[in-house]
């Protein structure tokens, strides 16, 4: 007997629905645990698998277009043959003018500006200007005059811009010869072409979310796909302050910079260990300023939606006043509230438990006690916004599940945990994903309130000072508004900020109940 009992609860074998519901509450949580252990290495696994499939897709799909353009040209008439030096030849010659000149104008613009400008800037792009600004005398002035040589930034912004153009052009050429090709098929076929008047009704009918996606899409590309792009790139230069790309050239320096933050041998610079710091109290700091404002709302939402209160839209309306007040202004005023000389410590010693100067509460020069205030004051900020959506959650939550778990002898608590709980949830799962990406991101709170203090004399880097309550992007601010201007470092920073911020996206994402059990609570 005793036997069996050991062969039941082996909590490294998958066990069936009836032996987990024998486990006790320790056994359980155990065996939850020793199970996600056992998951990680078939993740890591699967991800590879994953990426590998990508890459071989990818492959695949570069290989089928270089079959189907070397197919087009061989067995196509002499109209599409035309089109893949004149872009647009063959669309005009076969009826589809404006289409034709659209590609036309397209192709001639990008041979003009190649000409005029883009082949001048990728010849820099691989140094990133050879010649320095310097003085010459000039005698009809009598003095000496300033003669401008290369710019770092240009070379790299405008050879930036040539390369995505070049993209552009290449991705509007296969465009135009897929385009030659179906008109091609539709005449063969026997039928008409569309006129120029159908296409255009088409972009405004069937086709209209191509029309409507054309500009933010395009605003995507421009301001936020580019500074990405741009930013990558400046983590592999030295432009700083002393290397502004103007008086001083700024070069490529390949992964000096990555090294730079991530070796933990590296003279008296202290970068890796500073950066580690950092990172940790800003996940800390998103962790405790998401979920501390989520609960807390969420319960001032119970609480104001309970049966029996009264006022109920004077409290809510009190509530909503304190987030009309702009955060720059009460933040300061918290942070002036709380200082050294501040309100708080002068009604302490009023009031006989501060007996001298030397006894005032240092709220912003201790670690522990800032980093505290910073989450409280949060939690002052936050819930108000958190009890607004919690409340129009809870109204939509239907009554009978609490009729008949009441029925059944289920406690508030029960209630709670098995039927609000999900179900906010499931509601607000993309919401606390953003307001963690967000509290991650979050300069207002942190820098109008301690401005990154105290400072710590272990979190002096070379790219200057960091305070125990400085986040990633308040480090950031600081490295590049310092008297160095430490571009490249920030940008390296910034990469870091994408890689933590997407992972933790991505992953939160796809186990979220929103997106994994939506049919729960259709």
């Amino acid at each position: 007997m005793s036997e069996y009992k050991v062969e039941r609860i082996n909590l490294f074998e998958d066990l069936s629905d009836f032996d987990y519901l024998r486990l006790n509450k320790f056994q359980a949580l155990l065996y939850k645990f020793i199970k996600v252990i056992r998951v990680v290495p078939k993740w890591f696994l699967n991800l590879f698998v994953l990426v590998g499939k990508y890459i071989k897709k990818f492959f695949t799909y570069i290989k089928d277009e270089f079959v189907d353009i070397y197919t087009t040209f061989v067995y196509g008439d002499w109209k599409t043959k035309m089109s893949f030096f004149i872009m647009g030849f063959g669309s005009i010659a076969r009826g589809k003018v404006l289409r034709g000149i659209l590609f036309l104008v397209f192709q001639v613009v990008f041979i003009v500006y190649l000409c005029f400008g883009g082949i001048h800037w990728l010849s820099k792009f691989k140094t990133l200007g050879d010649t320095k600004a310097s003085t010459v005398y000039d005698p009809n002035l009598d003095t000496y005059v300033r003669v401008d040589g290369d710019d770092s930034f240009k070379i790299m912004l405008y050879s930036l811009l040539t390369i995505i153009f070049i993209i552009a052009f290449i991705w509007t050429w296969r465009t135009n010869v897929k385009q030659n090709k179906i008109m091609e098929d539709i005449l063969k076929s026997g039928k008409k072409l569309k006129s120029t008047k159908e296409d255009i009704q088409s972009l405004l009918d069937e086709q209209f979310h191509k029309t409507l996606l054309a500009i933010p899409l395009t605003g995507i590309m421009t301001f936020t796909v580019f500074p990405i792009i741009f930013m990558i790139l400046v983590a592999f230069t030295n432009y700083d302050a002393a290397h502004d790309g103007y008086s001083n050239l700024f070069t490529w320096v390949g992964l000096t910079n990555f090294n730079a933050l991530f070796s933990m041998n590296i003279g008296s610079d202290n970068l890796s260990f500073a950066f580690g710091e950092i990172l940790s109290w800003t996940l800390i700091w998103a962790f405790f300023a998401t979920f501390t404002n989520y609960f807390l709302g969420m319960f001032v939402a119970i609480m104001i939606n309970k049966k029996g209160i009264k006022l109920k839209k004077l409290w809510r309306g009190i509530l909503v006043l304190t987030s009309a007040v702009p955060q720059f202004v009460s933040l300061l005023y918290i942070s002036k509230m709380f200082a050294n000389n501040g309100l708080a410590n002068g009604l302490l010693m009023e009031w006989g438990f501060i007996k001298n100067i030397s006894g005032i509460i240092k709220f912003w020069g201790v670690k522990e006690i800032a980093r505290t205030m910073v989450i409280i004051v949060n939690v002052w900020i936050g819930i108000p916004y958190t009890m607004l959506i919690c409340t129009g959650i809870l109204m939509n939550i239907p009554k009978d599940l609490y009729e008949s778990s009441q029925i059944d002898g289920a406690t508030a608590f029960q209630q709670f945990v098995k039927i609000t709980m999900p179900y906010m949830l499931f509601v607000t799962g993309p919401y606390l994903l953003t307001s963690f990406i967000g509290n991650i991101n979050n300069f207002n709170v942190i820098y109008l309130l301690t401005g990154g203090g105290p400072s710590n004399p272990a979190l002096l880097t070379s790219g200057g000072s960091a305070g125990d309550t400085d986040l990633l992007i308040t480090w950031l601010f600081n490295l590049t508004t310092g008297a160095e201007s430490k571009y490249y470092l920030a940008a390296v920073i910034g990469i870091m900020i994408f890689v933590v911020v997407s992972s933790i996206s991505v992953v939160v994402y796809n186990v979220m109940p929103s997106t994994k059990n939506e049919e729960d609570f259709s």
